[in-house]
């Protein structure tokens, strides 16, 4: 019976600890320390919340820029790669199909996680003719875009990690606000 209460104990610290101080004390340091981040570095327009900046959406509009293809349809609850391998009948379909839309490139496969919210800067100026033309632009405006990919390219972390790259939402807002 002692050994019982003891092990009941150590539960209800345990669950005390573990389920309630420990998250709460995480989530206090998170907002101290990285507030943006803590609370999911979220993007405005007009006052209304569109995303996030850490997490992909999907861009159906040809006017827009395109982030890599999810194999989850860009949901957080499902996402994931489609760890489909190189032999696989439905990932050589999947490529063809977007190489028919013009797809080159790393925006043939879906991502890692499937909500990746950066493409490469290559995959970006590949995107250029298509938005320009969706849009209209003259050529002066297309200028515009190629300086807004600069502006939203984004170096390798820390100079050492990932790839340099260019946050999809983030552009895609700054080219409905220049244009």
């Amino acid at each position: 019976m002692k050994s019982f209460i003891v092990s009941i104990r150590i539960f209800l610290f345990m669950t005390v600890l573990l389920g309630g101080i420990y998250p709460v004390a995480v989530t206090l340091l998170g907002q101290a320390l990285f507030p943006w981040q803590a609370r999911g570095s979220l993007l405005e327009k007009n006052g209304h919340i569109v995303g996030s900046e850490l997490i992909a959406q999907k861009f159906v509009d040809r006017r827009y820029f395109w982030p890599r293809p999810s194999a989850g349809d860009y949901a957080t609850v499902a996402s994931g790669a489609s760890n489909a391998a190189p032999t696989s009948e439905s990932l050589k379909v999947a490529v063809l199909e977007r190489r028919l839309q013009g797809a080159v490139g790393e925006m043939l496969f879906t991502s890692g996680s499937g909500l990746d919210p950066h493409i490469s800067v290559a995959a970006a100026r590949a995107q250029v003719q298509r938005v320009v033309q969706e849009r209209k632009l003259s050529q002066e405006q297309t200028v515009l875009v190629e300086k807004l990919i600069q502006a939203y390219t984004e170096n390798r972390q820390w100079g050492l990690l990932g790839e340099v790259r260019v946050n999809v939402l983030k552009l895609n807002l700054a080219l409905d606000e220049k244009l």
